[in-house]
Formats: structure tokens, C-alpha cells, sequence
């Protein structure tokens, strides 16, 4: 891959601001070395308290479109409804914005590998849907 060819952005929807700037920074740091993905958290309402924010969803999913479509991980209920509702607008995230459908902390991880190894959306949001199959034990 050329360094001038976009990657799959991601984005990490939570209603806490800390845990989805904490989250990028886990999965950005287990990505290994090399070309990172850009990646944002959005997390949190507007006053910083918890809860979700459209503006702020809207406004990370565009900082990390290159046009190569955006992979959103969402933590709980309403952040997901959240994302779903902005997508049914068709007007205010990014052509190729998807919702993935993956635990938040393995999925993110396994989203950000993926982008970063040049995958297309697809593959990026079947990476974080397997990390269901994680097994610990």
C-alpha cells in the first residue's frame, strides 16, 4: 500500500469521555508500529458529563474520513441508537460511516489493527465482530 492510499477511520463512541479516549489510546498503542489508522474518541455529552453527543459523533466521524469509510464502535443503548439515528439522517455522517457490531474494548483493538494494515471496511468490521469469539479461559 502506497502512503498516499486512505485507511478505514474508526471511532469510539461511549458515554464516558475518559473511557473512549482510553480506549483509543489502548487500541493505538496495541496496533504495533508502523502506519496508524486515524482513530477518535467521542465520548461523553457536551458538557463533558456522561451521556452522547450527535455533534460530537458527527464531528470525530469526519476528522478521521479519508474516504475510505469509517468503522463506529459504540459502548451502550443510547450511544448506539445515537449512531443509528445519525445514519437514518443519510445526510450527516460520511458516505461508507458503518456501524459495527463488536464488543467495544476487543473490537476497537481488532478494528484499529486491521484499518492499519490497510483493510478495506469490511474486513475492518468483521475483525471487530469476531473479537465476540475472544475466548479468555
Amino acid at each position: 500500500m502506497s502512503e498516499d492510499e486512505a485507511l478505514v477511520g474508526v471511532v469510539l463512541v461511549s458515554h464516558s469521555k475518559e473511557v473512549a479516549e482510553s480506549v483509543v489510546r489502548l487500541a493505538a498503542g496495541l496496533a504495533g508500529g508502523g502506519r496508524l489508522t486515524l482513530l477518535a474518541a467521542a465520548g461523553g455529552d457536551a458538557d463533558g458529563g456522561l451521556g452522547t453527543d450527535a455533534e460530537l459523533i458527527t464531528e470525530a466521524v469526519r476528522r478521521v474520513d479519508r474516504g475510505a469509510g469509517v468503522a463506529v464502535l459504540a459502548d451502550l443503548g443510547s450511544a448506539v441508537l445515537t449512531v443509528q439515528a445519525l445514519l437514518a439522517e443519510g445526510d450527516e455522517l460520511p458516505p461508507r460511516t458503518r456501524l459495527v457490531d463488536a464488543p467495544f474494548v476487543e473490537g476497537a483493538v481488532a478494528a484499529v489493527v486491521t484499518a492499519s494494515a490497510g483493510a478495506d471496511l469490511q474486513a475492518v468490521a468483521d475483525a471487530a465482530g469476531d473479537a465476540y469469539t475472544f475466548r479468555k479461559i
